[in-house]
């Protein structure tokens, strides 16, 4: 069977729940979506109202407060909110993905720190004090002065579990990226083979090479090769071979999508090396090499941006040749993002400009 970009686009969005919102707990959306980008502190918080039914940040807030869901380096090396219990079951998956970037960044700039070493003093630190990691790179420099206190930090980071903690991330409150270590061992099987299954039910159907650039894993065709007796195949119109889990929905092309205001950074527009599905060729457009504003869907493509002026209680938003209908349903949505992002505006506005 052949799956156009539309219908792949439309299986995603309903994977992603961004077709209808849904009542669930903010913790299994999370789950759900194997993670959510958090490298921007509030951006969980906006993904999870796009997607869920009379969204309570206070939820997501009280969370991460807990240690129920905890934010550290995860896909692609970069800083992603998850549950507790993820945070060990991704990290031991993808340790070696986080040690195979440092070090072909940094390995020439550790100031002939062994890696063993390196790995031992950061654990030492880190667990003493909550540290920044502009922090512990200057400790560790203490003791390899010829090092990049940067390449210090940040190798330190992949070899050495660590979290983000409390108050930053929580919503309403904010605080420096101080560090501590993950409180629970990483398990003994890097194995990948249950994470495919996961990655797909979200992002699916989707090539071995979309899998790859999610997480930064190699090597997954064997692991799909393995998988294969219990998913089913697709071809993309290119011809790609697309592989889903057999309960995958695949709603019909011409399901309406609802305008979608997303995070700076959501692993919808991240999730896949062939991103046509979801971003339009003059997508980049928008944009203007500041890429600062965040993304909005419309009709299930990238179709604007936004960011937020909160001083001001407007909301900016940049579109491309959008129908009356559709610059309206924007202006609804905007204004209704406005009301959770700056709640005390005295005059709220949504501002739309053309690109």
């Amino acid at each position: 069977m052949v799956l156009s970009d539309r219908a792949l686009n439309r299986a995603l969005l309903s994977r992603q729940l961004l077709l209808s919102r849904v009542s669930r707990p903010a913790l299994d959306v999370v789950e759900h979506l194997v993670g959510m980008q958090a490298q921007e502190p509030a951006d969980p918080y906006v993904g999870l109202w796009t997607r869920l039914a009379r969204f309570d940040p206070g939820e997501l807030a009280a969370a991460v407060a807990s240690g129920a869901a905890v934010r550290l380096a995860l896909q692609r090396s970069t800083i992603h909110l998850v549950t507790a219990a993820d945070s060990v079951v991704l990290r031991t998956v993808l340790q070696p993905v986080l040690e195979r970037q440092a070090l072909g960044m940094f390995r020439t700039r550790l100031g002939g720190a062994s890696l063993p070493e390196l790995a031992s003093a950061a654990r030492g630190l880190v667990g003493a004090s909550p540290m920044t990691f502009g922090e512990l790179g200057a400790a560790l420099r203490e003791r390899w002065p010829d090092a990049d206190p940067m390449a210090l930090g940040q190798t330190a980071r992949a070899l050495v579990p660590m979290v983000q903690l409390p108050p930053r991330g929580v919503w309403g409150r904010s605080g420096r990226a101080r560090h501590g270590l993950l409180d629970r061992a990483l398990g003994p099987d890097p194995a990948p083979d249950g994470l495919v299954p996961r990655y797909l039910a979200a992002f699916g159907p989707a090539s071995v090479a979309d899998m790859q650039n999610w997480s930064g894993l190699t090597r997954l065709a064997e692991v799909a090769d393995r998988l294969l007796p219990s998913l089913r195949s697709f071809r993309a119109a290119d011809g790609r071979e697309l592989l889903d889990v057999p309960s995958g929905p695949l709603p019909a092309e011409d399901v309406p999508a609802p305008v979608r205001f997303l995070p700076q950074y959501d692993n919808v527009l991240l999730g896949h090396a062939d991103r046509s599905r979801i971003v339009p060729p003059d997508a980049a457009a928008l944009f203007d090499q500041d890429f600062h504003w965040s993304p909005v869907l419309v009709d299930g493509l990238l179709r604007a941006c936004w960011r937020v002026d909160r001083k001001a209680g407007r909301l900016h938003v940049r579109v491309a040749a959008l129908t009356r209908a559709e610059r309206a349903e924007v202006v609804a949505e905007g204004g209704a993002l406005l009301g959770l992002l700056v709640p005390t505006a005295a005059d709220p506005e949504v501002v739309l400009s053309d690109r």
